[in-house]
């Protein structure tokens, strides 16, 4: 009987001991029997509590300020070129290579506008030589502007398909011949390589 209790006493001894153990080497911030949150957990939780406004007012308000940082990181990135921060039409390696490409090169689709607006400014003259001559200068813009297309494209098509033979390239000769159109100076995302860069 005195051997039984003896025996109980010791092994309650010994769980206390290990229990104590536990408890020096858990950490004393984190409760018992739950386990600790993630941090990515724990910091969504502590944004959704911190950021609920009171008001409808300061809910718009804040919605605002979050759009505006938003638009800014965008901007920034389309001005940078930034990859993490791209709108999902200029996202991805295939996307980047194609600017690219069509930036290290002149293309005659980029002057468009400004030979627009003087054929337009030599048609409104009242001299009938110089509308013969805008007339005859917007066909051969045309024709200028449809060949170098169909040869960027073709150009273009091939690299993509021997560079990204294994990833989808849908739309993105569509992507690079819209870039052609724009000036060098006002696309977005801007010039990464100069003129005249081998790929």
């Amino acid at each position: 009987m005195f051997r039984r209790r003896s025996e109980d006493e010791q092994a309650a001894k010994a769980s206390t001991t290990t229990v104590e153990d536990e408890r020096q080497s858990r950490d004393p911030q984190a409760p018992k029997g739950r386990p600790t949150p993630k941090r990515s957990e724990s910091q969504t939780r502590r944004r959704t509590v911190v950021s609920v406004p009171t008001d409808r007012k300061a809910a718009s308000k804040q919605a605002r300020e979050a759009r505006r940082a938003e638009m800014a990181k965008r901007q920034k990135a389309l001005a940078g070129g930034d990859e993490r921060y791209l709108p999902a039409r200029d996202a991805g390696p295939v996307r980047k290579f194609v600017r690219d490409y069509v930036d290290a090169r002149l293309r005659v689709a980029e002057f468009f506008l400004p030979i627009a607006v003087l054929i337009l400014v030599m048609s409104i003259v009242n001299n009938t030589a110089l509308k013969n001559l805008a007339l005859l200068l917007w066909l051969v813009v045309i024709v200028l502007i449809v060949v170098d297309s169909f040869v960027t494209a073709f150009t273009l098509r091939r690299q993509l398909r021997i560079r990204f033979a294994d990833k989808p390239t849908k739309g993105a000769v569509a992507y690079g011949l819209m870039r052609t159109l724009q000036m060098r100076r006002l696309r977005l995302p801007k010039p990464q390589v100069k003129r005249g860069a081998k790929l």
